[in-house]
């Protein structure tokens, strides 16, 4: 008992929060099986679950098969009861929905915007578009949190982001007070490419995996998740690849420096790449490669071999399971091609043995996934489970 209480990082095991956190690590349960875990007395645990299912933190899944008798009812935590909003903001792309805490996204919406654009623009849009659903789903009542994916770095004690040089409006916003003024539930924050990872990870449903997720779009960024958390870093860098430069090229950066490889590979790059015929922007790039024009095709291509050498590297030094790749530029095939290639020619040997490159599973939907899986852990956390059942 003990043992379990640590690994899963559990409080007192009285606590209707502990039986929770069992439940979610362990289930769904027999009764039975829940008091073997917690080493509760039957009428403490009668007790914790009777509270647990009026709060609608668990609920029956079924019974469990028998040989003979009656059989047991399973008991799961419910994550279905409660919804959160969940949105990612890029510099061109800006998405908004609604998801339960397992991770199903209900309702979705996406906006191209102007590269420059501004939080008074796009936040009333978002929030606008958030209620909207919540209505049209009949899930007001049920909302629980909120989750926005960001690029760049969050100061995760203020709520404050930290822009890119290409929003530079939005740097220094409170975007955790804003969102949470405008939706009255807390709210959690997180870079895009460590949203677009910690989807990815719970759609591998595979607990113990180190996951790397790419994502590639207008900039270039990745994210971490180490032990089923996003890995941020001493100072919430942790990912910045975009701003790696690349030896002997001078090409000028969004961010002053010259040849990082955001200015070689990114969605940015191509545009500027590709102008002379006819691109002005990123979904011009992305059709031309769709379509199969053959300069556009192989400039992505170069791009993505670009980027594998610099991933070589991180794959090396971490040693990932798995590494996703997302974005509209990062799910273009012709790049994700040149990617896995010489990723699996320039990392360590041992590193790249069974290593697992592909495509963002979720493709679009991997953070606003990834966004819903980090608010099921805030909201179902045992400390806020068990403050919201003693209130």
């Amino acid at each position: 008992m003990d043992d379990v209480n640590r690994r899963i990082g559990l409080g007192s095991t009285a606590s209707p929060g502990n039986v929770v956190a069992v439940l979610r690590a362990r289930g769904p349960l027999t009764r039975q099986q829940l008091q073997e875990h917690l080493g509760l007395s039957r009428a403490t645990l009668v007790e914790r679950l009777d509270t647990l299912a009026r709060h609608r933190l668990v609920a029956p899944v079924g019974h469990r098969a028998s040989s003979g008798g009656r059989p047991a009812q399973l008991l799961a935590a419910d994550q279905s009861s409660r919804v959160a909003v969940v949105g990612s903001i890029g510099a061109s792309l800006v998405s908004v929905g609604v998801a339960d805490l397992r991770g199903t996204v209900l309702a979705e919406q996406s906006d191209r915007v102007p590269l420059g654009h501004s939080p008074d623009h796009v936040l009333p849009w978002m929030l606008d578009t958030a209620r909207r659903q919540l209505d049209a789903l009949g899930r007001a009542g049920d909302l629980a949190a909120a989750g926005i994916a960001v690029p760049g770095q969050i100061d995760q004690e203020t709520g404050v982001s930290i822009m890119p040089p290409t929003m530079a409006a939005w740097r220094d916003q409170p975007l955790r007070d804003m969102f949470a003024d405008g939706l009255s539930v807390g709210v959690e924050l997180e870079n895009d490419a460590n949203a677009l990872a910690y989807g990815e990870y719970l759609a591998a449903g595979r607990p113990s995996s180190t996951v790397l997720g790419v994502a590639v779009g207008s900039g270039i960024g990745a994210g971490v998740v180490i032990a089923g958390r996003p890995h941020r870093g001493a100072t919430g860098c942790a990912g910045e690849i975009g701003h790696i430069r690349i030896e002997d090229r001078d090409e000028r950066c969004g961010c002053g420096r010259r040849g990082c490889i955001a200015a070689l590979a990114s969605g940015t790059a191509l545009v500027r790449r590709l102008r002379g015929d006819g691109v002005r922007a990123l979904p011009d790039v992305v059709r031309r490669v769709v379509a199969g024009e053959a300069h556009a095709v192989s400039l992505a291509t170069e791009a993505g071999r670009l980027l594998g050498t610099v991933l070589a590297t991180v794959v090396t030094i971490l040693n990932p399971n798995l590494v996703r790749v997302g974005g509209e530029i990062g799910a273009l095939p012709p790049f994700l091609a040149g990617l896995a290639e010489t990723l699996g020619h320039q990392a360590h040997e041992v590193a790249a043995r069974g290593l697992d490159v592909g495509p963002a599973v979720l493709a679009e939907r991997a953070q606003l996934v990834g966004m819903a899986g980090l608010a099921a852990e805030a909201v179902l956390a045992p400390g806020a489970i068990d403050r919201l059942v003693v209130g």
